[in-house]
Protein backbone atom coordinates (compact mmCIF):
# COMPACT_ATOMS: atom_id res chain seq x y z
CA UNK A 1 0.00 0.00 0.00
CA UNK A 2 2.94 2.24 0.83
CA UNK A 3 4.79 1.90 -2.21
CA UNK A 4 1.45 2.35 -4.28
CA UNK A 5 1.13 5.59 -2.29
CA UNK A 6 4.77 6.88 -2.94
CA UNK A 7 4.08 5.97 -7.15
CA UNK A 8 0.80 7.88 -6.85
CA UNK A 9 2.77 10.93 -4.92
CA UNK A 10 5.75 10.27 -8.17
CA UNK A 11 3.20 10.45 -10.74
CA UNK A 12 1.21 13.45 -9.48
CA UNK A 13 4.33 15.30 -8.94
CA UNK A 14 6.28 14.84 -11.98
CA UNK A 15 2.47 15.77 -13.45
CA UNK A 16 2.41 19.17 -11.41
CA UNK A 17 6.56 19.88 -12.83
CA UNK A 18 5.52 19.20 -16.53
CA UNK A 19 2.45 21.39 -16.08
CA UNK A 20 5.03 24.56 -14.96
CA UNK A 21 7.59 23.89 -17.31
CA UNK A 22 8.07 26.66 -20.02
CA UNK A 23 6.16 26.27 -23.18
CA UNK A 24 7.36 27.90 -26.10
CA UNK A 25 6.42 30.81 -27.22
CA UNK A 26 6.18 32.08 -31.39
CA UNK A 27 5.88 35.38 -30.35
CA UNK A 28 8.65 36.17 -28.00
CA UNK A 29 10.84 33.79 -30.63
CA UNK A 30 10.08 36.48 -32.86
CA UNK A 31 11.92 39.47 -30.86
CA UNK A 32 14.41 36.70 -30.13
CA UNK A 33 15.58 36.10 -33.83
CA UNK A 34 15.87 39.49 -34.38
CA UNK A 35 19.61 38.87 -35.79
CA UNK A 36 18.51 35.39 -37.12
CA UNK A 37 16.47 36.80 -39.40
CA UNK A 38 19.08 39.17 -41.34
CA UNK A 39 20.66 35.79 -42.54
CA UNK A 40 17.86 32.93 -42.25
CA UNK A 41 14.99 35.01 -43.82
CA UNK A 42 16.23 37.16 -46.31
CA UNK A 43 15.14 35.85 -49.73
CA UNK A 44 18.59 34.88 -52.01
CA UNK A 45 21.00 35.70 -49.22
CA UNK A 46 24.40 34.57 -49.81
CA UNK A 47 27.28 34.19 -46.91
CA UNK A 48 30.32 36.36 -48.85
CA UNK A 49 33.21 33.78 -47.51
CA UNK A 50 32.99 30.92 -47.14
CA UNK A 51 31.01 30.64 -50.62
CA UNK A 52 27.57 28.67 -49.18
CA UNK A 53 24.33 29.57 -49.29
CA UNK A 54 23.23 30.07 -45.64
CA UNK A 55 20.83 27.69 -44.86
CA UNK A 56 16.49 29.25 -44.67
CA UNK A 57 14.70 27.86 -41.52
CA UNK A 58 11.11 28.71 -42.39
CA UNK A 59 9.11 24.95 -42.16
CA UNK A 60 11.79 23.48 -40.15
CA UNK A 61 10.88 20.95 -37.21
CA UNK A 62 11.24 22.88 -34.04
CA UNK A 63 12.60 20.02 -32.38
CA UNK A 64 15.36 19.66 -34.66
CA UNK A 65 16.28 23.67 -34.95
CA UNK A 66 15.77 23.74 -30.94
CA UNK A 67 18.55 20.74 -30.71
CA UNK A 68 20.79 22.51 -33.45
CA UNK A 69 20.62 26.02 -31.99
CA UNK A 70 21.68 24.24 -28.00
CA UNK A 71 24.71 22.22 -29.93
CA UNK A 72 26.36 25.53 -31.33
CA UNK A 73 25.77 27.13 -27.92
CA UNK A 74 27.10 23.72 -25.96
CA UNK A 75 30.16 23.85 -28.79
CA UNK A 76 29.05 20.53 -30.07
CA UNK A 77 28.54 21.69 -33.63
CA UNK A 78 31.25 23.94 -34.92
CA UNK A 79 30.58 27.66 -36.61
CA UNK A 80 31.83 30.51 -34.64
CA UNK A 81 29.28 33.30 -36.26
CA UNK A 82 25.99 30.72 -34.65
CA UNK A 83 28.26 30.11 -31.51
CA UNK A 84 28.66 34.33 -31.06
CA UNK A 85 25.16 34.35 -31.61
CA UNK A 86 23.51 32.27 -29.32
CA UNK A 87 25.99 32.21 -26.53
CA UNK A 88 24.26 34.04 -24.04
CA UNK A 89 20.85 32.06 -24.88
CA UNK A 90 18.68 30.50 -22.18
CA UNK A 91 17.24 27.29 -23.13
CA UNK A 92 13.79 29.39 -23.11
CA UNK A 93 15.09 31.92 -25.69
CA UNK A 94 16.07 28.76 -28.03
CA UNK A 95 12.65 26.90 -27.61
CA UNK A 96 10.81 30.16 -28.89
CA UNK A 97 12.86 31.34 -31.57
CA UNK A 98 12.79 27.07 -32.63
CA UNK A 99 8.98 27.07 -32.61
CA UNK A 100 9.19 31.14 -34.13
CA UNK A 101 10.73 29.54 -37.47
CA UNK A 102 9.19 26.21 -37.33
CA UNK A 103 5.88 28.45 -37.95
CA UNK A 104 7.29 30.32 -40.70
CA UNK A 105 6.46 29.55 -44.50
CA UNK A 106 9.30 27.54 -45.89
CA UNK A 107 10.54 30.10 -48.39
Amino acid sequence: MKSCKRILLGITCLSLALSFAAHADPEAGRDKSFTCTGCHSSPGYRNAYPGYTVPKLGAQKADYLEAALKAYRDGDRQHSTMHAQIAQMSDQDISDIAEYFSQLVKQ
